[in-house]
């Protein structure tokens, strides 16, 4: 006899974050985000751009990750925003927020740009939020993403929805 059950389903509360690649210079880039992102938890990557196709036979994903994380190639982040997902510019600009003031999104898309270029502004108009991390250098491609994907973590259920520490 099926069990039914009268209780909500539990995934309309879920949080989740996804990552967007825009344009990633090389596969040693992509890898090591792939890398974060299995240790973060995150449900999916997505890159745009041709770089990154033409070397990915080469792509340092020494975990496999990508085994258990989708790595899907598109031609507009646009595209591939989940169903209540906001997404979010981490780029270095003005009128950007400092990540460490921020209060995530429940479902977030952050999207990152490629680390010898920026994002276009088209893509930052279309984000809800820019955010940056305050440094006094630039930081690559794998480290912005795992300090991202640090903060979210850190802050815990410190979500828009979610309890106040």
């Amino acid at each position: 006899m099926p069990f039914f059950s009268k209780a909500p389903f539990p995934v309309g509360n879920k949080r989740y974050s996804c990552i967007g690649l825009y344009n990633p210079k090389s596969p040693e880039n992509v890898g090591s985000v792939m890398r974060a992102a299995g240790c973060y938890g995150v449900a999916s990557v997505f890159y745009t751009g041709v770089r990154y196709e033409r070397a990915r036979d080469f792509i340092t994903d020494t975990k496999k990750v990508h085994h258990d994380i989708p790595l899907i190639g598109i031609d507009d982040l646009k595209k591939i925003l989940p169903l209540g997902c906001i997404p979010v510019a981490v780029e270095l600009v003005e009128g950007a927020r400092p990540l460490p003031e921020y209060t995530h999104p429940d479902r977030a898309l952050y999207i990152f740009g490629p680390e010898d270029g920026s994002l276009d502004k088209e893509i930052r108009d279309w984000c809800e939020d820019v955010v940056y991390i305050p440094t006094t250098g630039c930081m690559n491609l794998a480290a912005t993403v795992n300090v991202v994907l640090y903060d979210r973590l850190a802050k815990g259920n410190n979500t828009r929805s979610g309890p106040k520490y």
